[in-house]
């Protein structure tokens, strides 16, 4: 049984960790945002300026979010990298000047620098730190593993991983579909599954039933 509820622990967490950092590496002058969960394919996260509001208008916000999907194979400081990444984008949506949607400019680059994030198009030293498609490395010794490494003494905790993805979701259905064959009789046309390589009959026109060729060499395949 779960003793704490992990709504909570998460999104306060993720509140606790933006605060933080908004502190430490953009001295407080970031506005409030919904940080949020999401599944982005092949991304670590994103940020979206001015994406959600109150009913009547009256209020809007932005939205960083984070991929929960990589949490299990990242480090928590390399999660927590990817939302310092994303609050840059946010400061360069309030204070600076972006680019066209998606494009990470040379005031972005620097701003990363600033805070401690080495810009990369491949995650590693010397690549090109200016593009459409962007991420990161962490500088040693530098703003945010230092202040990273003040919020995990704390004790912060607030990330969970997944026990199983969509991937393993779509394996499980693929074993279990490849456990069973569907037969017909070639006389009435009743339907039944069983293993492959079953000897099945109708029991209403005392024939075999056949399974289809295709069915019968996929499941070669699959042995």
């Amino acid at each position: 049984m779960i003793s704490d509820n992990p709504t909570l622990k998460t999104y306060d967490g993720l509140n606790r960790a933006y605060a933080f950092f908004n502190d430490r590496l953009f001295a407080g002058e970031l506005p409030a945002c919904l940080v949020t969960l999401q599944r982005a394919k092949k991304a670590y996260g994103y940020f979206a300026g001015g994406r959600f509001g109150s009913k009547d208008g009256k209020t809007v916000t932005d939205e960083i979010a984070l991929n929960p999907s990589h949490f299990r194979d990242r480090t928590t400081e390399q999660s927590l990298s990817t939302l310092v990444h994303e609050m840059v984008h946010l400061w360069q949506h309030h204070f600076g000047k972006p680019s066209r949607a998606g494009y990470h400019n040379k005031e972005w680059a620097e701003k990363m620098h600033a805070v401690g994030l080495h810009p990369s198009d491949t995650g590693q030293p010397g690549g090109k730190e200016t593009g459409q498609q962007m991420t990161h490395y962490i500088a040693p010794g530098g703003p945010f593993q230092t202040a990273f490494a003040d919020l995990d003494a704390e004790g912060f905790d607030a990330l969970y991983v997944e026990l199983w993805g969509d991937a393993d979701a779509r394996k499980k259905r693929k074993a279990k579909s490849a456990s069973k064959t569907r037969y017909t009789c070639p006389s009435c046309g009743l339907h039944a599954w069983a293993k492959p390589g079953a000897r099945l009959m109708c029991g209403e026109c005392e024939i075999l039933m056949e399974a289809p060729e295709s069915e019968g060499e996929d499941q070669e395949e699959a042995a």
